[in-house]
């Protein structure tokens, strides 16, 4: 057992290497804190970066954010006995109109494996949901995504939803999607745009300001 294992295994997307080694770790004494951010949150990074220049793709980052959503699992309950706070708290959503969630499951898997605390809304999300996801939590970043240009709008109608409800300026906003681009993220005033989901956490980490 080592914290290394638990690196590969995640790496590697071995969910039952990395379910087992987790608990050996534990059972042994390591504390969760250390298992999470120097196995886990490493691993994922690691992930991300090959995914980024093409050395992996969907499918291994998929089988890799499954391994470390199981280690993740097994580690929450002692995080939170610990006291340990998140990176910060992020909601993310598919936007009103879109049933296409494997690019936003990716993306909260991607988030919550770099430390993140993510809020789930689903897909199909009405700008209201978004702003009372807001309003009733202490959220720091709202992820929106759209996979069709029919529904984009939806993103521009959530973020003034925001601003009319007086909650805009208390979060940022990180898009992404098939059709997004910088260009529309920076036109409809988007704090942040990831391309793909191995970009997702490097994006959110420099807007919140968090390591």
């Amino acid at each position: 057992m080592s914290l290394e294992t638990i690196y590969d295994a995640v790496l590697r997307g071995d969910a039952n290497v990395a379910e087992s080694e987790v608990k050996a770790a534990i059972d042994n004494g390591t504390a969760a804190e250390e298992i999470l951010h120097q196995a886990c949150i490493p691993a994922m990074t690691e992930v991300g970066r090959q995914f980024e220049i093409g050395e992996k793709f969907v499918p291994e980052m998929l089988i890799a954010a499954r391994a470390m959503q199981v280690a993740v699992n097994i580690l929450k309950p002692l995080l939170v006995e610990a006291d340990i706070k998140a990176l910060g708290k992020v909601v993310i959503g598919t936007v009103a109109g879109d049933l296409h969630d494997i690019g936003k499951n990716l993306v909260g898997m991607m988030l919550e494996g770099a430390g993140f605390e993510i809020i789930d809304l689903g897909t199909n999300v009405a700008p209201e949901k978004f702003v009372a996801a807001v309003q009733e939590n202490e959220i720091d970043m709202v992820g929106m995504s759209a996979l069709l240009t029919t529904t984009m709008p939806s993103i521009t109608a959530t973020i003034e939803a925001l601003t009319e409800a007086g909650v805009r300026n208390q979060v940022k906003v990180i898009i992404g999607g098939a059709p997004i681009t910088q260009d529309f993220a920076d036109k409809i005033g988007a704090d942040g745009f990831a391309a793909d989901a191995g970009s997702a956490p490097r994006v959110a980490k420099a807007l919140l300001g968090v390591e």
